[in-house]
């Protein structure tokens, strides 16, 4: 559970409600931790919530970057014209799915 201290009174706040059961381990310099304890100490939080609350947003634009495909508006309208209408197969294609059809 979290603490907080407002004008010298304590207050609990609510515990997050996904559990944390994996563990991360990290190696740094004691000027390394230092730094961040302290950082985490400004802001009134543990070091693993500092860590977390600073880095995962990082890790998830950069999982995102890698994951999402960015099409260019000429893309986008050629997507979608072959959604709509899809190229008939070719030869190559229909041998493979013949192929596939005979294994399974």
């Amino acid at each position: 559970m979290y603490v907080r201290y407002h004008g010298g009174r304590r207050s609990r706040l609510p515990t997050p409600t996904t559990t944390r059961d994996d563990r991360i381990e990290l190696r740094a310099s004691r000027e390394q931790k230092r730094i961040l304890a302290a950082a985490a100490a400004y802001e009134r939080l543990d070091l693993t919530s500092f860590v977390m609350r600073t880095a995962l947003p990082i890790a998830e634009e950069i999982v995102a970057r890698h994951e999402r495909i960015v099409l260019s508006p000429r893309d986008t309208v050629r997507v979608l014209d072959l959604l709509e209408h899809p190229p008939q197969p070719t030869p190559a294609l229909r041998a493979a799915a013949k192929r596939r059809k005979q294994r399974a």
